[in-house]
């Protein structure tokens, strides 16, 4: 990248610092769940408008396709940001704390969507600089399975695209820094949902029913011992179960249990044999105590895999804007993201932008009802992926 072009980007993003503020704290105190994000595309349209760029069509409720030309023909990058919030009730104490009930931005997608609507400004006012044409996902529910990133590869996100860039906010990561590794970075899944079928009857008399709730709960047990006795020790698994309903009284033997589960991992072939391992064991148990089961399947993400190429390409364009010695080499983690589906079918890399400050208590993990970020990274993300798509797009031109 020249370096009087890395200049005016980070000059121009660092006037624009109040406006991205404004936008961060506009999708902060107006969250919405995911495919009803009805206001936040409304804005985020009424936005790009005003920058001029093209918004192509889409057959989907919520989000938004944006693309800018540039002056001379070459690839399309794409840079992607998530607009979806969570069923949180915020506790922050903030001026733009959360104005809908239960729902707020736990996860940090208010930051995603004001760091690549910055881009997207920036990188409008320096359209002599771009190189074929960079592309602008604003992509839904990628909090809720089986997410929002299929949906738009439906409707054509990547067509044509070259590669892709991505971020997320990371709170153990100091602002004014990022996080980059090479190859796995997050996990697969497999989110399912499984209905335990059991035969009801009076709690004094349990030899004349089938307790699902028993069974349920030996099954969830014996599942644990996938991870202990059935992958290789070297690759993690995990498998979660984070809602349990079933039971009408406490005298009363219930005949129908409900369970959500994920699994999760870093490896491909272990993900692939999860759902098989996971169906053996049920299978197993609820023949043993004479019930019935069913096994839904919700949804599968990917490994998140990063290429090294375009994460070279980021660290060479941090390094040109902020200096060196602040790159941090981020662990994997079984968190999952559905930007692993655009990494199956192009090359890119999501990079973890710092957001943690203690003095202001952003500090808090992920989904945490007191999540808070530091605003001034979002000067660090938009320069870098400004920087970053022009240097790609230039590579592969």
């Amino acid at each position: 990248m020249d370096t009087m072009v890395s200049d005016e980007i980070l000059r121009r993003t660092k006037s624009l610092y109040p406006t991205l503020v404004k936008w961060r704290r506009h999708f902060h105190s107006l969250p919405e769940l995911s495919d009803v994000e009805f206001q936040t595309t409304a804005f985020l349209k009424a936005q790009i408008k005003k920058q001029g760029l093209r918004i192509l069509p889409i057959d989907l409720p919520t989000g938004l396709l944006v693309e800018l030309s540039g002056k001379v023909k070459g690839p399309t990058v794409a840079i992607r940001s998530d607009i979806d919030a969570l069923p949180v009730t915020e506790l922050n104490a903030i001026p733009f704390r959360s104005k809908n009930v239960g729902i707020m931005h736990a996860c940090g997608h208010d930051m995603h969507m004001a760091t690549v609507l910055g881009a997207a400004t920036v990188l409008a006012q320096l359209k002599s600089h771009v190189r074929g044409k960079i592309r602008f996902l604003f992509q839904p529910a990628e909090e809720m399975p089986p997410g929002g990133a299929r949906p738009m590869i439906e409707n054509g996100a990547l067509r044509g695209v070259s590669h892709i860039l991505g971020l997320h906010v990371d709170p153990d990561i100091p602002v004014g820094t990022i996080g980059l590794r090479d190859g796995a970075t997050m996990a697969s899944v497999f989110d399912f949902d499984l209905i335990v079928q059991g035969r009801s009857g009076h709690a004094a008399k349990p030899h004349l029913a089938v307790d699902a709730i028993t069974v349920a709960a030996e099954i969830i047990e014996s599942l644990q011992k996938i991870v202990s006795r059935e992958t290789d020790p070297v690759d993690p698994v995990v498998i979660t179960f984070g809602k349990i309903s079933g039971g009408r009284a406490r005298n009363v033997i219930v005949d129908e249990v409900h369970l959500e589960g994920t699994a999760r991992t870093l490896s491909a072939a272990t993900q692939k044999k999860l759902p098989a391992l996971i169906r053996r064991t049920v299978d197993g148990i609820c023949r043993a105590h004479d019930a019935g089961f069913r096994l839904l399947p919700i949804a599968t993400y990917p490994v998140l895999k990063n290429d090294p190429k375009v994460n070279k390409v980021l660290a060479r364009n941090f390094e040109a804007l902020f200096g060196k010695g602040r790159i941090n080499v981020t662990e994997p983690v079984l968190g999952s993201e559905d930007f692993a589906c655009y990494l199956e079918k192009v090359p890119g890399a999501m990079f973890r932008l710092g957001v943690r400050n203690p003095k202001i208590k952003a500090d808090q993990p992920w989904h945490s009802s007191r999540f808070m970020a530091d605003e001034n990274a979002l000067i660090v993300g938009v320069a870098l992926l400004a920087a970053a798509a022009l240097e790609v797009a230039g590579e592969t031109a």
